[in-house]
């Protein structure tokens, strides 16, 4: 039996893991921390559940497919509660939209702001359907390791106009200010900027529109769970705290491998243990990959210099924090409280030098869906902002914090009144948590940026070019970030790792 490790426990690894394990191949997950989900961890504290980093789950086929591996159903193991609206936008002067999965209430929010846009927005739907049909269904779960799988799908991608931004393509459809932020912001939920992401992204929208927006019942952590039960129920090995060191690639006639895995043990080098393995599969970020994990390699160390002149995507600012009552009435699951400034300010995050004094803020409120998520009569909260990353504006974040916390905290009260009176505590992560905990690069929240010149074929390949055992799966890797991006790259690894040893799919 072949053996396979994958590296790292977030929704990527996971599902390659489940993947890998279903088709016969003995595969053992390792998990630096303690608790699985990588980004997607979950915090508990005085009652209140917090999920650490994803919460927007849509294509719930791509996780149910996992399940359907092992012959089980998902709804046995985890509640995907709907959510309504999907998300309501909240502009500075006050204006507002709910995001809604029902045609006619969405229609008529259209008319009653812009009656000159429905026949717009009703062609900007039927191209977003035709790019899910060419960029979700036919290539998202499809590997691109060729210059030539490029060449392929070039006509298609030109006919779709890829190389337009989603922000051009949607004006090219409405002309309704708010209504164009509103078709555009979801690029920002996969880190790229709607003005310079592939106009490929636009099928989110029908994406959502066709499975509409769900939350587990318990969090996010719940359903990272349950994806762990599954890959054990397998036969799968899992290893918590066990953090991989070094890659050790060795030559094996003509071809470069990783061999052994160097395992546990701590940074300073103290013992810990080598495994053999056949296939490797990593879902760590990338440039750590390169960098640390295949420090000795010295090939490698050219993709880590060629990954640090690549354009990376934004950091975040997430503020968590409870509340002695649960604002039921004034806010809804998923919120983006939008600021003054649009693309000014999406200027600042993703090319700026310098912290911007305004944001725009996604605010996660998930007990709306699923009281149980705080305690009776509270309100759990996390308040997420995007900032630069650390290459671009190397802010001492351990002085600005509180400040940057009060601050989000007061813009959020014109939405919930007199907040900062309600809060019980608070805690936050910033870009240096980003590149401390979770090894993300220049602590880069969603790995390398989605415009069109790191998609495909020209993002990192799903297996590495000169190392043939050694697999990507993640944000990384194509197709990108994102629930559904990073459970459809795994999809795709899977499928090489289990061609290239005979594995039966």
């Amino acid at each position: 039996m072949k053996r396979a490790a994958v590296i790292g426990s977030g929704f990527g690894g996971l599902a390659a893991a489940i993947r890998l394990q279903a088709v016969g191949i003995a595969t053992t997950l390792f998990e630096a921390r303690d608790v699985l989900g990588g980004r997607a961890a979950v915090t508990v504290r005085d009652g209140h559940t917090f999920d650490m980093g994803p919460t927007v789950v849509t294509a719930p086929e791509s996780l149910a497919e996992l399940f359907a591996l092992a012959g089980e159903r998902i709804a046995d193991h985890v509640e995907l509660l709907p959510v309504s609206p999907m998300y309501r936008l909240i502009w500075s002067d006050g204006d507002r939209f709910d995001y809604v999965n029902d045609d006619e209430q969405f229609l008529a929010q259209i008319a009653a702001r812009s009656p000159r846009d429905l026949a717009g927005y009703q062609r900007f739907r039927k191209y977003s359907e035709k790019v899910f049909t060419a960029g979700y269904e036919e290539l998202a779960a499809v590997p691109f390791l060729r210059f030539w799988d490029m060449v392929r799908v070039a006509p298609t991608l030109a006919v779709r106009r890829a190389d337009r931004s989603v922000y051009g393509t949607v004006s090219r459809f409405v002309r309704d200010e708010h209504l164009r932020q509103a078709l555009s912001f979801h690029s920002l939920l996969v880190g790229g900027n709607p003005f310079d992401t592939s106009a490929i992204y636009t099928l989110i929208h029908h994406l959502e529109r066709k499975w509409g927006v769900s939350f587990p019942r318990g969090g996010t952590g719940a359903l990272v769970r349950a994806l762990g039960a599954l890959f054990e129920r397998l036969g799968g090995e899992l290893r918590l705290s066990t953090p991989v060191r070094q890659l050790h690639v060795s030559v094996s006639g003509s071809r470069q491998v990783v061999r052994r895995v160097s395992v546990g043990g701590d940074a300073a080098g103290s013992a810990g243990a080598v495994k053999a393995f056949d296939a490797v599969v990593s879902n760590a970020d990338v440039h750590h990959t390169y960098e640390s994990l295949l420090s000795e390699h010295l090939p490698s160390q050219r993709m880590r210099r060629r990954l640090e002149r690549s354009t990376w995507s934004m950091s975040l600012f997430v503020l968590y924090f409870g509340t002695d009552r649960p604002y039921a009435d004034e806010v809804v699951h998923h919120s983006v409280v939008f600021g003054p400034r649009y693309r000014e300010l999406l200027h600042d995050i993703f090319d700026g030098d310098h912290l911007p004094d305004d944001f725009s803020i996604y605010l996660h409120a998930p007990h709306i869906t699923d009281p149980a998520m705080a305690p009776p009569g509270k309100g759990t909260f996390y308040a997420l902002s995007p900032v630069p990353h650390l290459g671009n504006a190397d802010v001492d974040w351990d002085a600005e914090s509180e400040r940057y916390a009060d601050a989000i905290l007061t813009d959020l009260e014109r939405v919930m009144p007199g907040l900062r009176q309600h809060v019980t505590f608070r805690f936050w992560m910033t870009p240096r948590d980003f590149e401390s905990r979770l090894a993300a690069f220049q602590g880069s929240a969603f790995s390398l940026s989605p415009k069109l010149t790191q998609s495909a074929w020209f993002r990192i390949h799903n297996r590495d070019d000169r190392i043939h055992n050694l697999y990507f799966t993640g944000a990384g890797t194509h197709p990108g970030a994102g629930i559904p991006g990073v459970v459809s790259s795994a999809k795709a690894t899977a499928g090489l790792v289990a061609e290239d040893f005979g594995a039966a799919q």
